[in-house]
């Protein structure tokens, strides 16, 4: 039972270990520092933010904080990793690397997308897209309506339209279901869920106020009749700003991406030799 504490204990007495979890350290702190340095500059300067979060990243990694000596080797590795990044720089060591170029277009690449997402649109470029997306954005119609449900066969419908037609007791008609005879103010999500999405198409193409049919459902044939249908008001930009805005964000992201890209490339005049 007592085996595993004894191997985690040695793990964390290994060196290769030891130098792993350096690394990250190191790793994770020049990625938060984020910030340029002038490789020709000989002043070396650990602020304290620096050294809070490298006993930050340590505390997080070890569930405690570094002793005094352990701060200070942090500190001196720390110290290590700059001066080879700045004697790099000086030798010109980053000069046609690959690996390098690669990972400075990728992190450009990520600050110029985050100046996108950041960048806030205009109340015309939103209201532009919510005029162009209106059914998006709006409420679903509703419909309030009647059904007849007539079975799985069509034969009778005729001579049940006419009886309804003449005016007979609608609700005394038909074959029973487990479903409203009448619904309210229903929209079309709901009615397909229950109906099908066949019935809540033919509800959208029936005018109201007479009975037409039949109209097939999940269930077999129905005569219906739409009593109304309540079609909502064009949305306003400021009851769904938010969604329209994530919308907008995500479907022209590519595009914007290509603008920005194109604004930096007029900046340089371009010359290829082929071979």
């Amino acid at each position: 039972m007592s085996s595993r504490p004894e191997l985690k204990t040695s793990l964390l007495r290994e060196p290769l270990v030891h130098f792993l979890i350096g690394g990250l350290l190191i790793f994770l702190v020049s990625s938060w520092r984020g910030e340029e340095v002038d490789a020709a500059s000989r002043r070396i300067t650990i602020s304290a933010e620096q050294v809070s979060r490298l006993a930050m990243i340590w505390q997080q990694t070890w569930q405690r904080p570094p002793s005094p000596a352990e701060l200070d080797g942090l500190i001196r590795d720390d110290i290590k990793e700059e001066v080879y990044y700045r004697e790099a720089m000086r030798l010109g060591l980053a000069d046609d690397d690959l690996i390098i170029r690669r990972r400075l277009r990728t992190k450009m690449e990520f600050l110029a997308n985050a100046a996108l997402e950041n960048a806030a649109p205009t109340d015309a470029i939103l209201q532009a897209w919510l005029d162009k997306n209106p059914a998006r954005y709006a409420p679903a119609t509703a419909y309030s309506f009647d059904q007849v449900y007539i079975g799985q066969g069509g034969s009778g419908a005729a001579g049940l339209k006419a009886k309804l037609d003449s005016g007979a007791d609608w609700k005394a008609l038909g074959a029973p279901l487990d479903l409203p005879r009448s619904v309210d103010a229903a929209e079309r999500a709901s009615i397909a869920r229950d109906f099908g999405e066949g019935f809540a198409d033919a509800l959208a193409r029936t005018k109201p106020g007479a009975w037409a049919g039949p109209v097939e459902s999940g269930f077999g044939l129905h005569l219906i009749r739409v009593r109304t249908t309540t079609t909502p008001p064009k949305p306003r930009l400021a009851d769904v700003r938010k969604s329209v805005e994530n919308d907008w964000r995500a479907a022209t992201l590519k595009e914007r991406e290509a603008k920005a890209y194109q604004a930096l490339l007029d900046g340089y005049m371009i010359k290829i030799e082929k071979p």
